[in-house]
């Protein structure tokens, strides 16, 4: 049974998830400039910044009181639940995978970590189940599949750097 990382694999899993987390962006940032519409961090920061006040759901988080911090906020959550992701990942799979990393898993959990923004970020912030709430939601589902596919591969390629630097 896969136990949860060491403290001596804190390092090498917050080093795969920053690494996964850029990828991921640099994707964003393709996206963007090929002109498909990408969610923006501030939202995410509204979100959580709004915590703080016991306040966890919104019918539209675009219409709840801004935060003067909520940009920030929303990057170092995306950043911290990519770190999150890598440790749930080494702890599923084993220690091991990170000296020795592969592919499948790293996809698969990429593919697997959809379900957090399609079940409960997605209808927290007024979107709905599946995004069921937006003018598009086949296509919004098709782009967060995508996206979360990325951040799988990029779970490899941050994971296999860090072996390869390491070897």
């Amino acid at each position: 049974m896969p136990s949860f990382p060491s403290f001596s694999h804190f390092v090498p899993i917050v080093l795969v998830g920053i690494g996964a987390t850029a990828v991921m962006d640099v994707w964003l940032l393709i996206l963007a400039r090929l002109g498909v519409p990408t969610a923006g961090f501030a939202m995410v920061g509204r979100w959580v910044g709004h915590f703080a006040q016991g306040r966890f759901a919104h019918a539209a988080i675009a219409k709840a009181a801004p935060l003067p911090f909520e940009h920030g906020l929303g990057w170092l959550t995306h950043y911290l639940v990519g770190i999150a992701y890598a440790a749930l990942l080494v702890a599923a799979v084993g220690r091991g995978w990170l000296v020795q990393p592969t592919a499948l898993p790293a996809l698969l959990f990429g593919l697997a970590t959809v379900t957090a923004p399609w079940l409960v970020m997605q209808p927290a912030m007024g979107a709905g189940f599946l995004a069921l709430k937006t003018p598009a939601p086949m296509k919004n589902c098709l782009r967060n599949l995508a996206n979360h596919t990325v951040f799988g591969g990029g779970l490899y390629l941050a994971a296999a750097a860090l072996a390869a630097v390491q070897a």
